[in-house]
């Protein structure tokens, strides 16, 4: 069984990875309300103590998952440990006597308990010693109501606001400078700036290389002479095929070797790695992290489809979806820089054709826009479940590539 859930990153005020707050549906093809909180909550606990556990599916990092005020009655919530779960309180809770007892018995386990799109009630206030994060909806709250709130938890400092659909790097730094300290959205996944600038000779290498790998037959002769032109590159390419993984008998110790060796798979995966690790270092993890699962999951998925496309572009196309973020920079711009093929360059620009539609898919996915998958899907002939395996596959890949770039 796979989670048929969303994983949206929250982020700490220096954009490194905070949590993530799982979108659960009880699969593509149910969404709210045809699907209460009740149920939504029980599968999901179901899925993690039963199938998948939910730290493989969150990189383990915290998972904040929505209770209702029936899930906490049946103890739900402590059928996971208190390292691996934030207890998100939903706004329909109305605040009570029996939520109050439970919030009390959580907080003396342990538990992190987290007010879900809050809206200041004076009778919230006696829940405050127990609360440790309050989201705050960022699209429907004022600047009054921001006040409000931050006056009435002055006293307790050990409650962090979260600024929940935080969408641009503007709203980002406004609820910084209002002292928010997390931060849910996709604000990251876009350019900070537009600006001008050239790439450094490793980025046109890595990308000449992105390109060579591209093909459906390696050129060996190029992709030497390429990585013979950047000492970096081939010192960490020697290294990686030398690595006890692979298990070799004798040492690698040409670039040429080090190619035939690894093989298309293995160096594509390679080349995927190192792009999204050094294009650009400043940029938050996370959005390094999307780049390599939309990557994995474009290949996946480009294997089960009718239409003929070739799993290494499929592969390419979903690393570059996100460039223009991790570059800060206009799409069109960066790909004018990039010596990429058009089966690349085009869905990207134009949004139209069977690569287009796949990255389409994976933002409805990412955003939990459960509704509109099914017309993505349809027009794609791909079946539903298989969609979500591949979705949960590519997020284990990416969590697993980022641990090896960064042990």
């Amino acid at each position: 069984m796979y989670f048929y859930a969303a994983r949206q990153p929250i982020l700490d005020k220096d954009k490194n990875l905070f949590a993530y707050e799982l979108l659960f549906r009880d699969s593509i093809d149910n969404v709210f309300p045809e699907i209460d909180g009740d149920e939504a909550t029980t599968k999901m606990i179901e899925a993690s103590k039963f199938n998948l556990g939910i730290g493989e599916f969150t990189a383990n990092k915290p998972a904040f998952i929505n209770f209702t005020l029936e899930t906490l009655s049946l103890g739900y919530a402590k059928m996971l440990s208190p390292e691996e779960v934030v207890v998100e309180i939903l706004e329909t809770v109305k605040p009570g006597k029996k939520l109050l007892a439970i919030c009390k018995d959580l907080s003396d386990q342990g538990y992190t308990l987290a007010l879900d799109d809050y809206v200041h009630k004076k009778v919230w206030t006696h829940f405050y010693p127990f609360i440790k994060i309050i989201k705050i909806d960022w699209k429907i709250s004022s600047l009054e109501d921001i006040k409000e709130v931050k006056e009435a938890i002055a006293n307790y400092p050990d409650i962090k606001l979260l600024a929940e659909k935080v969408e641009t790097y503007e709203e980002y730094n406004q609820a910084l400078e209002l002292g928010f300290e997390l931060f849910q959205g996709f604000f990251f996944a876009k350019p900070e700036m537009v600006k001008t600038k050239s790439l450094s000779p490793s980025q046109m290498a890595m990308a000449e290389l992105l390109y060579e790998t591209s093909k459906p037959e390696l050129d060996l002769v190029n992709i030497t002479s390429v990585f013979e032109r950047d000492v970096t590159l081939s010192y960490k390419l020697l290294r990686y095929a030398n690595s006890p993984i692979f298990r070799r008998r004798n040492e690698i110790s040409s670039i040429k070797q080090a190619l035939v060796t690894l093989g298309s798979g293995e160096l594509k995966r390679f080349l995927g790695l190192m792009f999204a690790v050094n294009v650009n270092p400043d940029k938050p993890s996370e959005l390094i992290n999307s780049a390599m699962a939309r990557a994995k999951f474009c290949e996946l998925v480009a294997q089960d489809i009718s239409a003929p496309v070739d799993a290494s572009i499929a592969f390419l196309t979903g690393l570059l979806s996100l460039i223009d973020a991790i570059l800060d920079e206009t799409l069109e711009t960066v790909l004018e820089k990039l010596p990429l093929s058009q089966e690349i360059k085009e869905p990207l620009l134009t949004k139209k054709g069977v690569l287009a539609s796949l990255i389409k898919l994976l933002e409805l996915i990412e955003h939990a826009e459960w509704d509109k998958t099914a017309v993505v899907m349809k027009k794609l002939g791909i079946d539903k479940d298989k969609v979500i395996k591949d979705y949960n596959e590519a997020l284990a890949w990416a969590d697993e590539q980022s641990q090896l770039a960064n042990s």
